[in-house]
């Protein structure tokens, strides 16, 4: 049973939707806005902080993303445009460290249907569509498996929201208008607010970039 969004929260800003990790307290939250950029945030769940990482011009699949049960890699599926007759094609799946989207494994899609993954374990996981890996982000480090991957929902728990799920702990939590909130009871705590941040695109960090072992 859904529960109402209050009146105040209603309309949209930034879009989020959150991906869990299975085990480790870790979450990616997939920011759309403005316009044709995209965000990752690292949310710990256990203390609650907010790592704001890569922007991105272009679209990620949220949906079709996850996170794997050590919160370690991010499976995604993105779509740029201006890369449509290059060897990546416009539309790709790859993992990457989160909250950053250097590709460590790269799977040209050349569309958008299929695309993403889902990750079965912490180094085995599932990809919708995949052929071969670029030559620039071969497969190591991971073992792809065959079967089908759905994609994630929300749980529509909180009625109007954008995304609502169950944290690692159990608690309800979810966004709207650029904000994230937990619920606890009758009473809704914001934990951050990420409307106010601009497109600053810059490279991942070092350690972001270290193959998968």
């Amino acid at each position: 049973m859904s529960v109402r969004l209050p009146d105040e929260l209603a309309g949209a800003r930034s879009r989020l939707f959150v991906l869990l990790a299975e085990r480790a307290p870790v979450a990616v939250i997939v920011r759309r806005g403005p316009s044709a950029w995209t965000q990752l945030v690292l949310w710990n769940t256990q203390t609650d902080a907010f790592t704001p990482g890569a922007w991105f011009r272009g679209r990620i699949y949220a949906e079709k993303c996850d996170v794997s049960p050590d919160g370690q890699l991010f499976v995604y599926a993105a779509h740029q445009g201006h890369r449509l007759g290059s060897t990546y094609t416009d539309s790709w799946t790859a993992v990457s460290r989160p909250p950053w989207l250097h590709a460590l494994v790269l799977w040209p899609m050349g569309t958008t249907y299929g695309g993403g993954g889902k990750f079965v374990s912490d180094r085995r996981l599932i990809v919708r569509g995949a052929r071969n890996a670029h030559e620039k982000h071969p497969l190591r480090g991971l073992e792809l498996v065959p079967g089908a991957a759905d994609i994630h929902r929300s749980s529509g728990e909180v009625d109007g929201a954008e995304w609502s799920g169950r944290d690692q702990r159990g608690r309800l939590v979810f966004t709207a208008r650029g904000r994230v909130f937990a619920r606890n009871g009758s009473e809704d705590t914001a934990l951050t607010e990420l409307n106010q941040a601009c497109p600053d695109p810059q490279p991942a960090p070092e350690w972001a970039t270290r193959p998968i072992s």
